[in-house]
């Protein structure tokens, strides 16, 4: 019996390694600026300028596209060593109109490629507008970009500096939220952007070994991209994450520049979210499927292969898988045992605590910011339900009566069920005269169950294997004037 509640403890804990993992990137993140000033690569060199091909592939994105291509022609980068190449995946709205009037504007700067029978997705349009630059021979390097970001004016010469560096072979910039006005959702997404990616991409600039290339900007060295063939993958959802691995599994670093600031459009509900991070998370498991063969296999595939890169990509790849075990973990050892079930829990939330806050604080830190405008979001992305779970695990009295056995069995479920009380909210959203109700719930119930929701989601489609197809989110140009 011993050595049950031993294995179900260590069940129970494996529920936090998620935010464990957190504070590992937190740490690494520190590390990274450090290293960044000590080996050069806060200030890598000024003046080299690659022939830049940027492909930008756009379907019906009449609504962003024309400002996308004014803020590419108008970047800090000699305009003759820079061209943009918007590949049109058969649009049915004005995109044509706009492209051939921005081409006629910038000639021989913007081109317009069109694809008559497009439907075939965003990995497919990308490489048509690959197959023409190759063809042409003029590009040194190529930037693949979403039709909606929005360049900072430096952020392509923060990028392209990288590449004075014989080892690397691709670069990526820091997406940012840009919604103008910004709601609950964008503010959200903000936050979680600045883990996700301020955080976790300077860890990974730490480890050597990155895990994905931001889809909104992919800066490839025309070698690296010959290496692999010379176009990307497009038998999966997550062409940009192929594409990543594959550049390092060829012998070249791929390098996060957190200075290259680039705006996007995201999601501003739950249904738009949803779609978006299902189509990211249906990839992320043909990814991990793809390779295994490097995970955990340093003396074959190099730092792809290392624990610590592992530890971040399966503690968000198992995050759901986890969570349950968790629970199931605990309520077994109830009826085992429920006093020692009851310590196991409070140990398990004193954890969550002390990484929640530490994550929670370091991404302020990280970028102040974006604390400003999400410090609420911050700190409610567990959900306002697990922040009252960790006041009952360290203090059960602050309940008061309801402290008792049914709180108690409560808190033992709520990590796993919480995920389908998030997608309850998100069946909420689209259920007319309470459809507004989606919205506070949504802090009650915690954006990160709801991440966690669709990455459970993304496990039954990729099983089911449905369809794979391009189903962009809408845009409507809403990215304000930000620097």
């Amino acid at each position: 019996m011993a050595v049950l509640e031993a294995i179900l403890t260590v069940f129970v804990i494996a529920g936090a390694m998620p935010l464990i993992a957190g504070c590992y990137q937190f740490l690494l993140a520190g590390w990274n600026g450090f290293l960044s000033i000590f080996r050069g690569w806060e200030n890598p060199a000024d003046g080299h300028e690659p022939r830049i091909a940027v492909i930008v592939p756009a379907w019906n994105e009449g609504a962003v596209i024309g400002r996308t291509i004014d803020t590419l022609t108008g970047l800090e980068y000699p305009p003759d060593r820079l061209r943009v190449y918007v590949v049109d995946d058969a649009s049915t709205d004005e995109t044509p109109e706009v492209v051939k009037a921005k081409a006629a504007l910038y000639p021989g700067r913007v081109f317009h490629l069109r694809r008559e029978n497009g439907g075939q997705g965003k990995a497919h349009t990308i490489n048509h507008g690959l197959i023409t630059i190759r063809a042409d021979d003029w590009y040194e390097a190529v930037l693949v970009i979403d039709a909606d970001v929005i360049f900072t004016k430096t952020s392509l010469r923060r990028m392209v500096r990288h590449l004075v560096r014989p080892e690397v072979g691709a670069v990526t910039a820091y997406i940012k939220e840009g919604s103008r006005p910004a709601n609950y959702m964008n503010r959200f997404i903000s936050y979680e952007y600045v883990n996700a990616q301020a955080g976790a991409r300077r860890a990974q600039n730490v480890l050597g070994a990155m895990a994905c290339l931001a889809g909104g900007a992919q800066l490839l060295r025309r070698d690296s991209l010959e290496a692999i063939g010379g176009v990307i993958d497009t038998s999966s959802l997550a062409e940009d994450t192929f594409t990543t691995l594959n550049v390092q599994l060829s012998g070249r670093r791929v390098v996060y520049e957190p200075h290259a600031i680039v705006w996007a459009e995201e999601p501003k509900d739950i249904g738009g979210l949803w779609k978006q991070r299902l189509r990211w998370g249906r990839g992320n498991v043909q990814v991990t499927l793809r390779y295994r063969h490097i995970w955990l296999r340093r003396w074959k595939v190099g730092k792809l292969g290392g624990v610590g890169f592992a530890l971040i990509w399966f503690s968000v790849f198992l995050m759901p898988a986890l969570m349950i075990t968790s629970s199931v973990s605990l309520i077994a050892l109830w009826f085992i045992d429920r006093d020692y079930s009851i310590g196991v829990f409070q140990a398990f939330w004193f954890i969550n605590l002390a990484t929640y806050l530490f994550v929670t604080l370091s991404s302020f830190s990280l970028d102040p910011a974006v604390a400003r405008s999400t410090w609420r979001e911050g700190f409610a992305f567990p959900g306002l339900v697990s922040l009252a779970i960790i006041v009952y695990a360290v203090h059960p009295s602050a309940l008061g009566p309801l402290a008792g056995d049914a709180a108690l069995l409560f808190a033992y479920v709520w990590l796993s069920t919480s995920m389908l009380a998030a997608y309850g909210v998100k069946r909420l959203e689209t259920v007319p005269l309470l459809g507004w109700a989606a919205r506070p719930l949504i802090y009650v119930v915690g954006y990160g169950p709801l991440l966690c929701a669709i990455t459970a989601a993304a496990y039954i489609k990729e099983i089911q294997g449905s369809e794979m197809v391009w189903e962009k989110t809408e845009k409507t140009g809403t990215v304000g004037d930000l620097a």
